[in-house]
């Protein structure tokens, strides 16, 4: 398929939409491309970290859990990038009007979870860590009540639909 071609059936795509989402789709396209470009710049800093500081230098000792949290830290860091970039190709693909809840409690929970790997509990108080603990829990029921909803309204053969 050619250049034109794609620019033709994208152009037929568009034509029954309003204006606005015209605009939304425009705005999704940048936003996907900008992600991109981040998840790339993260991926080569984090390949240059982990070659060039860890196994290079030989500094690379499995006893170091900094080193580790680190590494775990960055590389939550281009999943939680991936997620959004996905969430927005949903909405890209008009498959859905906006941008699901769902997906954002996943990236939440993720961005919570980089936040424990990274976090140094010997310099952090009981206090912090319960609010954490309790972030978690409030952001999982809050996903498992949307993912059962889902689950419920796509399979109504119970009778105990969901509105």
């Amino acid at each position: 398929m050619s250049i034109k071609d794609v620019f033709q059936s994208k152009k037929a795509e568009l034509r029954p939409l309003s204006l606005y989402q015209r605009f939304e789709y425009v705005v999704v396209l940048i936003l996907t491309g900008l992600i991109a470009i981040v998840v790339v710049a993260a991926v080569w800093n984090l390949t240059l970290k982990i070659l060039l500081g860890l196994v290079l230098s030989d500094s690379l000792d499995p006893s170091d859990y900094t080193a580790f949290q680190a590494v775990f830290g960055m590389i939550f860091t281009v999943i939680i990038a991936l997620e959004f970039k996905k969430s927005l190709l949903v909405v890209a693909e008009r498959r859905e009007n906006v941008v699901q809840v769902r997906s954002v409690m996943v990236i939440a929970l993720l961005a919570i979870c980089r936040k424990v790997i990274i976090l140094d509990l010997a310099a952090t108080d009981a206090l912090h860590v319960m609010a954490l603990a309790a972030a978690i829990f409030a952001l999982g029921v809050v996903y498992w009540l949307i993912d059962d909803r889902g689950h419920q309204s796509a399979n109504p053969a119970d009778g105990s639909l969901l509105s």
